[in-house]
């Protein structure tokens, strides 16, 4: 069998030609599908669509079309296109068996736009995390923590589980249980607390605060108190509070008691 070096130098300048052409189909294809990417973005904003959707909308576009530019590039180096994708979606069937809690988390995704039990923006718990969502993807909803931590959360258990959304209501409920000593003042208490719900002008008036003796516990008296907040002011108003009760319950004679045990001794 002879060798001929004409044949070999036609083969590597045609192999060598269909791989140049890959290559630049995917270079340009990827470049492509960034300028396609920021185009959909700019298009859906000034639509004024929903930030849940769009960055739903834009992996999923993404996704899809990173995978027809690679499919094209492979067709340029000569691959038999109609058995390559057989192969593609026998290997497709395979891998969606062995990922099937990843469709779980799309079908989630697909469900959470559906149903809306929160969008972006929305300030949620779930999983065990709480946070502002910042972005709902296809796989995952990514939350922004109150110390700025980033979570990302499959899509799956938030479209099935229980969830906390904060964000759907205006207001939301505070409530407190104040401790006093048996023997102290329980009007003076009361009083104390109505005159720190008038002072603070984020308490609504309407529904009107709540206050009674909730429990003679083992070592104290303790009282509870109720009231409705805007839902941005909760934890400031919170915390203001039981400032408030501290430094001056105090001041005002009333202590805040430990937990006391009597202990008897048997006689020797």
């Amino acid at each position: 069998m002879t060798f001929d070096p004409t044949e070999l130098n036609a083969l590597l300048v045609s192999y060598g030609l269909r791989l140049l052409a890959a290559v630049a189909v995917l270079v340009v294809g990827l470049l492509v599908v960034r300028i396609l990417l920021r185009f959909i973005h700019k298009l859906m904003a000034a639509a004024d669509t929903d930030p849940s959707l769009t960055g739903f909308i834009r992996s999923l576009v993404s996704i899809l079309l990173r995978i027809m530019v690679y499919i094209t590039a492979i067709g340029m180096l000569g691959v038999e296109m109609t058995s390559f994708i057989a192969i593609l979606g026998a290997a497709g069937l395979a891998v969606g068996m062995a990922l099937s809690g990843t469709l779980q988390n799309f079908a989630g995704g697909v469900m959470i736009l559906l149903f809306k039990p929160y969008k972006v923006g929305d300030f949620i718990e779930a999983q065990g995390y709480s946070g502002s969502v910042k972005e709902i993807q296809i796989f995952t909803t990514v939350l922004s923590t109150g110390d700025n931590r980033t979570v990302l959360i499959p899509n799956g258990p938030l479209s099935t589980d229980a969830l906390i959304n904060y964000s759907t209501q205006e207001t939301r409920r505070v409530e407190w249980t104040f401790s006093i000593a048996y023997g102290d003042d329980l009007d003076q208490a009361y009083a104390l607390l109505q005159q720190f719900v008038e002072a603070d002008s984020r308490i609504e008036k309407e529904p009107e605060p709540f206050m009674a003796l909730a429990e003679l516990s083992a070592s104290s008296v303790d009282i509870v108190l109720r009231a409705w907040v805007r839902a941005g002011d909760y934890w400031p108003v919170y915390h203001s509070m039981n400032e408030k009760v501290y430094r001056q319950f105090g001041a005002a004679g009333l202590s805040n008691p430990l937990p006391q045990f009597n202990v008897t001794m048997p006689k020797v």
